[in-house]
Parts: C-alpha cells; sequence; structure tokens
C-alpha cells in the first residue's frame, strides 16, 4: 500500500487532518471539474476551520510551502492580522498597489 504523501511518521498526529484536507485540495485545483461546486466548498471550509485553530510552527510551515492552495487559504485567514504574509514581498507589493488603483477607479465610478 503506498504511504500518503503527506501523512507519515515525521508528521505531528495534530497535523493530520489538515495534510489531508490540503493534499485534497490540491488533488481539486488540478482537476476541477471531478467535483461539484459543493463538494469543493465543503473541503475548502473544512481546511479554513482546520487552519483557523493551527498555530503556525515549522511543520505547518513547510505544509503550507507543499501545498500552495492550502497556504492562499491560510494567508487569507490571517490577512487582517499580518498582510500578505506567505507571499514574496514583490508580489504583496504589487497585489497591494494593483488593489489600490482598482478601488481608486471603482469610487471613481460611482461618483461619477
Amino acid at each position: 500500500m503506498n504511504e500518503h504523501p503527506v501523512i507519515n511518521s515525521s508528521l505531528p498526529e495534530h497535523l493530520h487532518s489538515l495534510a489531508s484536507l490540503a493534499y485534497l485540495l490540491e488533488r481539486l485545483e488540478r482537476n476541477p471539474l471531478q467535483v461539484s461546486a459543493d463538494q469543493y466548498r465543503l473541503v475548502v471550509l473544512r481546511l479554513r476551520d482546520e487552519l483557523a485553530g493551527a498555530r503556525l510552527d515549522a511543520r505547518l510551515d513547510a505544509l503550507l510551502r507543499a501545498y500552495p492552495a492550502a497556504s492562499e487559504i491560510y494567508e487569507n485567514l490571517q490577512y487582517e492580522r499580518a498582510g500578505l504574509c506567505r507571499c514574496a514581498l514583490d508580489v504583496s507589493a504589487r497585489t497591494e498597489i494593483l488593489t489600490k488603483r482598482i478601488l481608486r477607479d471603482a469610487a471613481g465610478r460611482t461618483d461619477a
């Protein structure tokens, strides 16, 4: 039997569910037509709940680096407090500049 690609003896038990959900989400991201929107949403919501209760440490950080979709969800959960904490600085800066432009343009349209 094949070993789970994430869950192994080096991963603490409290991260097993999170790792399984992160792995599943990556698979769904690669093949989005194989599941319904409700199934996808359920996986994301369960992963969000797992991430909300997780403390960032070296093992969680490694898991998030291995699974970009889970990393994005983690970053969204932390955004109010930490901003784009998992993006490279240049990506974060470009995103912030683009967001400001979009908001400025949208505000200009509603005022006109």
